[in-house]
């Protein structure tokens, strides 16, 4: 009879936790989603005209850089996938045509790409390249094919020809199917697949992307794609790694028809219907430095952030429910810097230094949990996780400290999702609890993990 009371009493206890939406459907990731967001932590690289001509502006229709300038005499991709497993990156994605409207495959599509430069002597395939050296490093392959911007073709975002091109917009909507089709089927499948700046819709006079990424690269997550695809990512709304808080997975996707527009403020919605998780991205050199901190330039190898500041926006990324994207730029010679492999080196050991070994972790399924240490230690960081593929239960949480055998306030927070990194004053401390305190149905949490003092 106490145990049935006891249930009876822990069932009224979730009920009261949960909240009024609770009768709503809890949303759930697809298997591809839940690969993507276990990776956490990703490359984006960038190698394109302006890192040969820095003073090319792409909107002065007409003055393309030649391809002959385009000689990246010792490129070696596996260079750069090494220094992305460095990092310790799950994927890389690979800017295969950026804004000049140069492609670093050999694209039938037109006259402006790798084949026309005199690298291999026209013979080579970066893209080909780039996909290789993935699979040698055990590291996914994505790749950034912008739709949205074609200097060479005088397309302007979002998509859309200016006038004075030497295409109209039937003509460059088939050449985007083209490009598309080349790069979504001559190399392998592909994890991710970017849009910078979203997708222009058939309805608005664009490429019909929707049917053709359905047909040829079904499983691979798309950022800011077209609306319609299962595995969709959205933009936290900045390039500095910071996303906001709370960031939760789920938004309405009506307010994403085209790819471009940012989901229910940036945040999300707890009780939206679609699962449509963040990615931070944000770049390895400052934001003031050439290009955004995107593109290699002579002279700036020493404008990069600091280790501590590039941990704290993994901490804004990975620790606020986001994928972090990390931009690595390509020199005139085909490589990333010396003194960018030495800073992402190290930023991979300080990750791996504060966040591979807990102090004490635990996992299960309620509104409580307790971690107890053998004697008072400093404390000033926790993870937690909530198992996913269930869905984002959690709503508000709080943490309280054991101290002088009272329990004490440290923080609270409502979004855990994925994953989140909770910061607080140094505490020293007999143990920690985490308690849910408002949910949409009971918590499932995979990891409530503490971390001492550094």
């Amino acid at each position: 009879m106490k145990k049935t009371v006891i249930g009876l009493l822990a069932a009224l206890s979730v009920l009261i936790s949960c909240s009024p939406k609770e009768t709503t459907k809890i949303v759930t990731p697809n298997a591809r989603q839940l690969a993507w967001a276990d990776a956490e932590v990703g490359v984006l690289i960038h190698f394109d005209m302006p890192v040969y001509q820095p003073d090319y502006n792409f909107r002065n229709w007409g003055t393309h850089p030649n391809a002959s300038i385009f000689n990246p005499t010792d490129l070696n991709t596996d260079q750069w996938l090494e220094t992305a497993q460095k990092l310790g990156a799950k994927y890389a994605v690979l800017v295969a045509k950026h804004c000049s409207g140069f492609s670093l495959w050999p694209t039938e599509a037109h006259d402006y790409s790798i084949k026309q430069s005199p690298w291999k002597n026209g013979e080579g395939d970066i893209v080909a390249d780039f996909v290789a050296s993935c699979k040698k490093y055990n590291i996914k392959p994505g790749i950034y094919a912008s739709t949205t911007a074609n200097g060479y073709l005088y397309v302007d975002n979002p998509g859309i020809v200016q006038e004075g091109g030497p295409v109209n917009q039937e003509e460059y909507n088939k050449i985007v199917t083209q490009q598309l089709t080349e790069l979504w089927s001559n190399y392998s499948e592909l994890f991710e697949i970017w849009f910078d700046g979203g997708v222009l819709s058939r309805e608005q006079g664009g490429a019909d992307v929707l049917s053709l990424v359905q047909k040829l690269q079904p499983n691979a997550v798309v950022f800011q794609g077209p609306y319609g695809h299962p595995n969709l990512v959205r933009w936290v709304g900045n390039e500095e790694g910071v996303a906001p808080y709370p960031c939760w997975s789920t938004a309405d996707s009506t307010t994403n028809a085209d790819g471009t527009r940012v989901i229910n403020g940036l945040n999300g919605d707890p009780f939206a219907p679609f699962w449509c998780p963040g990615e931070s991205d944000f770049t390895l050199r400052w934001n003031r430095s050439f290009q955004g901190g995107w593109f290699w330039t002579a002279g700036e190898d020493s404008m990069m952030f600091t280790i501590p500041e590039l941990l704290t926006k993994y901490e804004t990324s990975v620790g606020r429910n986001t994928n972090m994207l990390l931009g690595l730029v390509v020199d005139n010679k085909g490589l990333i810097p010396e003194a960018d492999v030495r800073r992402i080196e190290a930023l991979g050991k300080e990750i791996n230094r504060q966040y591979s070994t807990p102090l004490q972790q635990t996992s299960g399924t309620g509104s409580e949990y307790i971690l107890a240490f053998e004697k008072p230690t400093s404390i000033d960081r926790v993870i937690m996780q909530e198992d996913i593929s269930k869905g984002e239960r959690v709503l508000k949480y709080t943490l309280k400290g054991k101290k002088d055998n009272e329990w004490i306030d440290l923080s609270s927070g409502s979004c855990i999702g994925h994953k989140h990194i909770n910061r607080f004053d140094p505490q020293k401390l007999d143990a920690i609890k985490l308690i849910v305190t408002e949910s949409k149905a009971e918590p499932q949490i995979l990891n409530f993990a503490v971390f001492e003092t550094l």
